[in-house]
């Protein structure tokens, strides 16, 4: 008994050592399973675990629920080699399998992943919800009904219809279920609300011109940023403070520790005179640990098949206090993560080695109808070698898969 009390009572630290070498989610909750006080004292969230998991809805694998409960499976991809994975991986045991009951894939896209939350929206009502799959708490971001694109909403016998802001400017009329689809592109936050929720803040990317708004607790509908630019292709918060790209390469800063709201607009960084332009070459914003800011622009093609498929990255460094962008060759031993998750850069995982893109897609040109899943964009890119690893190439989504880290 002595000896149970004494692993029972291991020092907290001590403790979080061992939990950070345990890299699979099931091998995790194991763990937190051996006694009460190990339960008590670890979280559901593996706090210390920045690995990747690619979070695919059960439709990839066999159309089964459970009482209305959609399966989704958590995969961890190993170094990429030459070999595809394929849909032999989802029955290996690195597969951990979550019962998500408020995500019924047919009816709603994730639209977000960030401090080991999804955010969803419903193509039926238009809600925008935070969902934890680990600890199944949620939150209510405001509807897209609140966005600035959006004038009026009129349920009629003929369906309901959106009065709103076309990417011209013009005062259109719109269907419900096409304003549901198309109107947010991205959402990201930056942190988990149940951590700190009175500065918890969410921002948008919407509407057909690609422009920005934020949530903070307590406002009842999107704001639109001071700028009301557009065409930004993603959006990250990096050291207090809010950064955003456009499809032009051009860098925008805001300021979120003021009292009258967001302060801020283009950033005297110019882009690189290189950079390319269009809707198939995206941009991404990534914050480094060393303060650097990386864009990494990424090349889509359109073969005969009518299928897209990433083909290149270029990657460029903003230094701190730099007014240049250099293009970069190496990350070291870090590895990239690019989607609907925030764009982030992570250390090595022990699984994987550095100095690669893990990407999935992220463009609503690739989203499904309800009842035609189609192939995804995924992958990952080894810069060493200048090779892709493609993934899951013979599966089809209903909903697109998303980088979900803790």
């Amino acid at each position: 008994m002595d000896e149970i009390n004494r692993w029972a009572d291991i020092n907290e630290d001590l403790f979080k050592e061992i939990s950070k070498r345990f890299h699979a989610y099931d091998d995790y909750i194991r763990l937190r399973l051996v006694c009460k006080e190990w339960s008590l004292k670890h979280p559901k969230i593996p706090n210390g675990n920045k690995i990747p998991w690619l979070l695919l809805p059960d439709e990839t694998v066999k159309n089964y629920s459970y009482e209305d409960e959609e399966i989704h499976h958590l995969m961890q991809l190993g170094a990429a080699d030459d070999e595809t994975l394929d849909t032999c991986a989802l029955e290996e045991k690195d597969i951990y399998h979550i019962m998500l009951s408020e995500m019924q894939s047919y009816n709603k896209f994730i639209r977000g992943s960030g401090h080991g939350w999804l955010i969803v929206q419903s193509i039926s009502d238009g809600t925008i919800q935070m969902l934890n799959p680990f600890t199944n708490r949620s939150l209510d971001l405001p509807p897209v009904s609140t966005l600035p694109t959006i004038i009026d909403f009129q349920p009629d016998n003929h369906g309901d219809e959106y009065t709103m802001w076309d990417f011209r400017d013009i005062r259109i009329t719109l269907d419900r279920d096409r304003t549901h689809r198309f109107q947010v592109e991205k959402v990201i936050i930056n942190s988990s609300p149940e951590h700190d929720i009175e500065n918890f803040m969410a921002v948008v990317i919407f509407g057909p011109n690609q422009r920005l708004a934020f949530y903070k607790p307590g406002n009842m509908r999107w704001v639109e940023f001071p700028t009301r630019d557009k065409g930004f292709n993603d959006v990250i918060f990096f050291q207090g403070k809010i950064y955003a790209i456009n499809n032009y390469g051009q860098l925008y800063e805001f300021d979120t520790n003021t009292r009258t709201g967001l302060k801020g607009g283009i950033h005297e960084t110019r882009p690189p005179s290189e950079i390319p332009v269009g809707p198939l070459r995206l941009k991404y914003l990534i914050g480094c640990t060393n303060g650097s800011l990386l864009m990494l622009t990424r090349y889509v093609n359109l073969p005969l098949g009518m299928e897209l498929g990433t083909s290149k990255f270029n990657i460029y460094e903003l230094k701190r206090n730099g007014k240049e962008w250099s293009t970069l060759d190496n990350l070291g031993d870090y590895i990239l993560v690019i989607g609907y998750n925030s764009s982030v850069q992570i250390s090595v995982p022990f699984l994987s080695k550095g100095n690669q893109i893990w990407f999935t897609n992220n463009q609503m040109e690739l989203q499904s109808s309800f009842y035609d899943p189609v192939a995804q964009d995924i992958g990952i890119f080894d810069l060493d070698h200048g090779n892709f690893q493609r993934v899951l190439l013979d599966v089809k989504f209903f909903c697109p898969p998303v980088w979900l880290l803790s």
